[in-house]
């Protein structure tokens, strides 16, 4: 222990081999050792944690920051401060809505310059996959970005478009041939444009616009695809329950396909969202209570992989009360813990499931294995300390979102999150925070 700078101490701690009392070793910002909850610390400094939980910090593979170009609806310096307040140590940000977006190598450079200094977590890219950038994707693979994301139906913004069935082959082939991974927001085209399209605030009207069809025949091409090229692929906020059995049946014949969904699936029901109240707009959209117990029975058995928090936000002005046309998108970063631990325990999960869904999974996904998502010697000591039995209130005033609009507001969720670590350098406690202090990732061979 002569070695350790630092020990956290708790007697419930949350390793791969399960949960127990350990003291937690800490030098030169990596994990050193797991040790007996009473052993001999030597000269480190301790820090008793009772009771509260130590959890690997959270890795979100999920978040559009939407910095540079798009910055009074998020930015580098915000998004990490709310991840870091949910428990959130490591983020990969989603090559759209920045302007530029994150298509060529060049792009990338300037994502990276401008959030060099104001990443208060790690942070690391995905590319874009466009219909016209085929030949930048390679480029982007040795620059180091995790993968690359594409669209099967329109973004919602210009300058990234979606790929038809032809493009996306061609870009699959592309990034199957130096092993990249491909992932997808899956909804078909043809499906939304035959759905009913009625403007105005009832929610019911802006679901049917977004049907299961839509995700179930996109996934299905998308599944088809990755089998005939031997690729990689990832489908996106999963919402359609219905496309669970195609997504099994693929992984039960070998495909390399991996499914996420998100905590406004699990946590929020479209039964419950009131008209006009575009905050909880998102596409694909909340779904029925029913199919939301369908999407945590998959996740249970594995089907679905890991839960990302997708978090979209606009200005609030873009928030109108007009689903045809508001913004669609839930910012989430700082509540997803508390939102899907609070679900979870009341559906009988523990909490080591849902680091398993929200760390190990999310790192694997990204290649952060060796570094993220365990609390394991040779890690990265990345830490959460959260009192899972404390409740709080969600208040919008009490958010790190630049803009304040939650589909979360005035609920009561559990699980407070009392400190975040990054390294073994604490980054917020109690809600005060210390300068920047992450680094900007890449993906290893």
């Amino acid at each position: 222990m002569s070695e350790a700078e630092l020990v956290l101490r708790s007697t419930r701690v949350i390793t791969p081999e399960g949960t127990r009392a350990a003291c937690v070793a800490v030098s030169a910002g990596k994990i050193a050792a797991v040790l007996p909850y009473d052993a001999s610390v030597g000269n480190a400094r301790v820090e008793d944690l009772g009771d509260d939980v130590l959890l690997p910090g959270l890795v979100d593979t999920h978040v559009h920051v939407n910095d540079p170009g798009r910055t009074e609806w998020e930015g580098f310096w915000t998004a990490t401060r709310a991840a870091a307040a949910g428990g959130i140590t490591t983020l990969v940000d989603m090559p759209l809505n920045s302007l530029p977006p994150t298509t060529t190598v060049d792009n990338l450079r300037v994502k990276r310059q401008v959030a060099a200094d104001k990443a208060h977590i790690d942070v690391g890219f995905w590319g874009g996959a466009l219909p016209d950038n085929v030949k930048d994707l390679r480029p982007l693979h040795e620059a180091g970005v995790f993968g690359f994301k594409a669209f099967l139906s329109p973004s919602g913004v210009d300058e990234f478009p979606h790929l038809d069935q032809e493009r996306l082959a061609r870009s699959l082939a592309e990034i199957a041939s130096f092993g990249g991974l491909l992932i997808v927001h899956a909804e078909d085209p043809h499906h939304l444009a035959a759905a009913p399209q009625r403007s105005g605030p009832r929610y019911a009207d802006f679901l049917a616009s977004r049907p299961r069809d839509a995700e179930d025949t996109a996934i299905a091409q998308l599944i088809a695809q990755a089998k005939r090229l031997d690729a990689r692929v990832h489908v996106l906020h999963l919402s359609s329950s219905d496309a669970v059995p195609l997504i099994a049946a693929a992984k039960a014949e070998g495909v390399h396909v991996t499914a996420e969904t998100c905590p406004h699936y699990l946590t929020l029901t479209a039964e419950e969202v009131p008209d006009g109240a575009s905050e909880f707009k998102c596409c694909p959209p909340i779904r029925e209570s029913a199919n939301q117990d369908l999407l945590w029975q998959a996740l249970a058995d594995g089907t679905i992989d890991c839960v990302v928090t997708d978090h979209s936000p606009s200005t609030a002005d873009l928030k109108t009360d007009d689903f045809s046309t508001a913004w669609g998108g839930i910012s989430g970063l700082q509540l997803s813990l508390a939102a899907v631990w609070t679900e979870a325990r009341r559906r009988g999960h523990g909490l080591e499931e849902v680091v398993r869904w929200m760390s190990s999974r999310t790192a694997e996904l990204v290649g952060l294995s060796a570094t993220k998502g365990a609390i394991d010697a040779g890690r990265d000591a990345d830490f959460a300390v959260l009192a899972p039995d404390e409740t709080f209130t969600v208040d919008p005033a009490a958010l790190q979102h630049r803009n304040r609009v939650t589909a979360y507001a005035g609920k009561t969720l559990y699980g407070v999150v009392k400190s975040t670590w990054l390294r073994g350098e604490r980054v917020v406690v109690n809600g005060e925070f210390t300068e920047p202090k992450g680094r900007l990732l890449t993906r290893t061979p």
